[in-house]
């Protein structure tokens, strides 16, 4: 928050405490507090770094194909080495963008938003500007709904970079064209970039789950820093619990566990099983996650 929006929450919280009522936000005030905050955590240094790093990988994995097929002439040679459809890169540069998302899913994206999510309250409560949101007109809900709905602007966000960065570099070093399904049907180039955005979309929706938890984890402390740490420690956990066999009866519960389900999009026909499951087990954790969040928020002593 910038000092010009406390400037902001300070004056509104004069003039509805000088008449003793409380004050109704307007729309217009509810979409200028979440353009406030949109504006806000683009601005930060932390934000554009993690931007940037999420940029840098299609360009070192395209590079990195790109070199080893000038070396050997057949990247991915040996096979079972790499994100799914790295194989694909040299035949049709369109195959970078779902090789990116698939390596960049596992950690560098949900690592990323956990950044943005674990410091959306806690942030606030360790500069020092917590209490001046809360004395505007906004409320606990509504403040806390803006932070969740800037989260998850930065989750679109970060995923159309990655795909961005990564079609660019793909028309740059490779062939562009029409390109060949899992299944082994042929479609359009027009008809890949559809789907590349769809998957894209699909990328960002699996990220509600773990953006719901960096929320609750930022309502428990005051300290920024912990908060993130906590959220990045969960995702890390959950990660290595979903590879022990020994956990598989717990394992399709896990927020993680359908993330790289959008490939079965470049099935011809689409298989929507595990798309589905994905979907909805986002949705619960949002919905259990958001409550927690909710619950702890709007009843938390705030000191700072």
């Amino acid at each position: 928050m910038s000092q010009a929006d406390v400037a902001v929450a300070e004056g509104a919280a004069g003039v509805g405490g000088a008449a003793g009522t409380a004050v109704r936000p307007s729309p217009l005030w509810t979409l200028g507090l979440l353009r406030s905050e949109l504006v806000t955590t683009l601005r930060r240094w932390r934000t554009l770094a993690l931007l940037g790093v999420l940029a840098a990988v299609p360009i070192l994995v395209g590079i990195s194909v790109k070199i080893e097929t000038s070396g050997d002439g057949q990247a991915g040679r040996g096979g079972g080495g790499g994100p799914a459809f790295i194989s694909q890169i040299t035949n049709n540069g369109l195959f970078l963008v779902f090789t990116a998302l698939a390596a960049t899913l596992p950690f560098f994206l949900p690592m990323a938003v956990g950044v943005v999510a674990g410091d959306a309250i806690a942030g606030e409560a360790n500069a020092g500007t917590l209490r001046y949101l809360l004395v505007a007109p906004a409320g606990r809900t509504r403040l806390l709904l803006t932070k969740y709905a800037t989260t998850m602007a930065f989750c679109l966000l970060a995923t159309l970079v990655v795909a961005a960065s990564a079609l660019a570099v793909g028309a740059l070093l490779f062939p562009l064209g029409g390109l060949t399904t899992i299944s082994g049907t042929q479609i359009s180039f027009t008809e890949g970039l559809g789907r590349a955005l769809l998957i894209a979309l699909v990328v960002a929706a699996s990220l509600t789950g773990i953006a719901a938890l960096g929320l609750f984890v930022s309502t428990l402390t005051n300290s920024g820093i912990a908060a993130m740490a906590t959220t990045v420690g969960l995702l890390i956990t959950v990660q290595i619990l979903d590879q022990i066999p020994q956990l598989h009866a717990l394992q399709p519960y896990f927020f993680s566990h359908y993330w790289l389900s959008f490939a079965d999009l470049m099935r011809d026909p689409v298989y929507w099983d595990d798309l589905v499951k994905n979907l909805e087990l986002q949705t619960l954790y949002a919905a259990v996650f958001g409550s927690a969040a909710w619950a702890r928020f709007t009843t938390k002593d705030i000191t700072a």
